[in-house]
């Protein structure tokens, strides 16, 4: 058996949200351990796109973890449905703030997080290493870690887990929508105006979010219509999206195309003896408005404050019951609030198209109410009186 080594903090998942959780203990007495079992060099070369709130660049740069030149802000926000009535815009002027939101691609956000990370004092980053085992003990866990054919035992007084979306997990509840989400890059024949579109249609949301010169591209659709679109050539494909969009403007060029499925997941419980959940291993949300990225970043944030208060213990049961005590309005405000969305907007039915455009007309009109849901989207919970 190899030495037992000692840690405080284990946090198994290296991506933008356990990065976060460590930046964010950097003045804490604890000694903090993460572990990825991809290599970092596959962050830095991941391209896809992540929608941040303002609020996600506020948390950021508290940590100097914003990655100001790789980001494209979003000043306005344009709301409708393919084939009815009704739409809203939302601007930036109207909450006094830069933007609404921004779009970073996955590998500059993780590139800043990690040099971050990297100068920290009492961290420890393993990368290329999985997690064979995790053992409970009444005061911690011990983790054998395997990594390029040699093992490590670490012993750690608390075990985050924040290693993505579960697969299949008891206790995890999984919603299936029955959709899924084709994304790629796209450049339109004008400029994006940095202007960020949500169009609603009978197979699901179509976004497209201003990116560098272009957009990134969510076009969400039934399992046989996402066969048929991946199926097509480039000039074809741009052809469908123009269809599913309208006529605003058209598009001259087509990035790499790749789908997944999306489902609605959520663990019962966030914390287990020393075990505690956050992001997306705690929650998987639809994409549509772009909430569940940045729910895992105050997943992050929430939890090193329940950390700090808790005592020299950092898995001390009262911390992380006041965590997860703290996190239940927003995880159950942001899943709800993308569950409904989806449900009430992927549908054809007359009766629905007719409610659907009054409520956005009523959003467009009435800037109270337009000012609710645009402030609890930019920063969660934090918004709720």
């Amino acid at each position: 058996m190899p030495e037992l080594e000692q840690t405080d903090i284990l946090i198994i998942g290296a991506g933008p949200v356990g990065a976060t959780l460590a930046l964010a203990l950097r003045d804490s007495p604890w000694r903090v351990t993460l572990v990825d079992k991809r290599p970092l060099a596959a962050q830095a070369a991941d391209p896809r796109a992540l929608a941040l709130s303002h609020g996600a660049r506020q948390l950021l740069e508290t940590l100097d973890a914003w990655p100001t030149r790789a980001a494209t802000p979003i000043e306005t926000i344009h709301v409708s449905q393919k084939g009815g009535f009704g739409r809203t815009l939302m601007d930036r002027a109207e909450y006094g703030l830069p933007a609404l939101g921004y779009v970073v691609r996955y590998k500059d956000l993780a590139a800043r997080l990690q040099a971050g990370v990297e100068v920290l004092p009492a961290c420890e980053c393993l990368d290329e290493t999985g997690l064979v085992s995790l053992e409970p003990e009444v005061d911690g866990a011990v983790a054998t870690l395997e990594r390029q054919g040699q093992t490590r035992r670490i012993r750690a007084r608390l075990v985050v887990h924040a290693e993505g979306t579960p697969g299949d997990d008891p206790g995890v509840q999984v919603d299936d929508y029955g959709q899924q989400a084709i994304i790629c890059d796209a450049i339109p024949d004008q400029p994006h105006g940095h202007r960020a579109w949500e169009r609603f249609t009978p197979d699901g949301p179509l976004a497209l979010l201003p990116l560098e010169q272009g957009f990134s591209v969510v076009f969400t659709v039934p399992p046989a219509k996402a066969d048929a679109l991946m199926a097509l050539d480039d000039g074809a494909f741009l052809q469908a999206l123009a269809q599913q969009f309208g006529s605003r403007f058209g598009f001259t060029a087509v990035g790499r195309r790749d789908r997944f499925p999306l489902a609605l997941r959520q663990r019962r419980e966030l914390v287990q003896g020393r075990e505690v959940w956050i992001g997306n291993t705690a929650q998987t949300l639809h994409p549509v408005s772009g909430q569940g990225f940045n729910l895992g970043l105050r997943d992050a944030w929430q939890l090193a404050e329940c950390l700090f208060a808790g005592g020299d213990d950092p898995g001390a049961a009262s911390a992380l019951a006041a965590y997860a005590a703290s996190r239940r309005l927003d995880r159950r405000g942001g899943a709800f609030f993308t569950d409904q969305v989806v449900r009430l907007f992927s549908n054809n039915v007359p009766p629905l198209r007719w409610a659907r455009g009054l409520g956005l007309l009523a959003l467009d009109l009435l800037p109270p109410a337009r000012d609710f849901v645009a402030r609890r989207m930019i920063w969660g919970a934090r918004a709720w009186p």
